[in-house]
């Protein structure tokens, strides 16, 4: 099987914020900002709270740290709705990663094997993993470091106010769209996996099969804990 958990932690915490605004909570401030990076801000959390779903292309590079100068790269095509749905379909080698909100499959057809584990298990906490699950907000949840911030575009590093199974989440996004265009994520051992993302559609209200996986048969398929009954 070549999925492991920390495969599943880079796809996952490179994911656009679903987060659901409440409208009673003043966020926490979690540096003082510029008026570049404030607007910005404002657009990328707004954006992601008025989005039903979102549909991409997208290209993943992942660095190793153990293995200076390599890297692996994939494409292919992502879904999300909220709440908590997603499917990334990859090419080149082919595998699935498939949510319907409560329980994750990850495919892997070559090997005839497929893990399944429960979307808000263990192995999927962390403040981004939130925005997944409806409940994220960037100046809560993060201490916020601009990079780089213009009229064409904003660079900054996320990092998690609270424990989390990574180090960093780096975003270049469109400071007044609030589209994500590259996500980063920087893990606790050094390994570096990055997503483009391009051709983006939102609300295009996909059918739920969608987000819905049936093991084929004669797969195996690998339970990892906390499925919902």
């Amino acid at each position: 099987m070549r999925w492991l958990p920390a495969g599943i932690f880079a796809l996952l915490l490179m994911a656009p914020a679903w987060s659901v605004a409440d409208p009673g909570e003043d966020p926490i401030e979690a540096i003082e900002v510029g008026s570049c990076l404030e607007r910005a801000i404002d657009a990328i959390q707004s954006r992601y709270d008025h989005v039903a779903d979102l549909r991409a292309d997208f290209e993943q590079v992942t660095r190793s740290a153990a293995l200076p100068g390599s890297g692996a790269s994939v494409s292919g095509t992502v879904s999300f709705a909220k709440p908590g749905k997603m499917r990334w379909t990859y090419q080149d080698p082919p595998s699935l990663l498939v949510s319907d909100g409560e329980t994750l499959w990850i495919y892997d057809p070559a090997y005839k094997e497929v893990q399944k584990l429960s979307a808000g298990s263990e192995y999927l906490s962390g403040a981004s993993i939130q925005f997944l699950l409806g409940g994220g907000n960037i100046r809560r949840d993060f201490t916020i470091v601009e990079r780089s911030c213009s009229a064409e575009s904003i660079d900054i590093d996320l990092t998690p106010i609270q424990p989390a199974t990574y180090e960093r989440l780096g975003i270049i996004a469109d400071p007044t769209s609030g589209d994500l265009k590259r996500t980063t994520i920087y893990d606790l051992v050094g390994n570096v996996t990055e997503v483009t993302f391009s051709n983006l559609e939102t609300d295009l209200n996909p059918p739920p099969e969608t987000f819905r996986f049936d093991p084929p048969a004669g797969v195996k398929v690998m339970e990892l804990g906390g499925i919902p009954q």
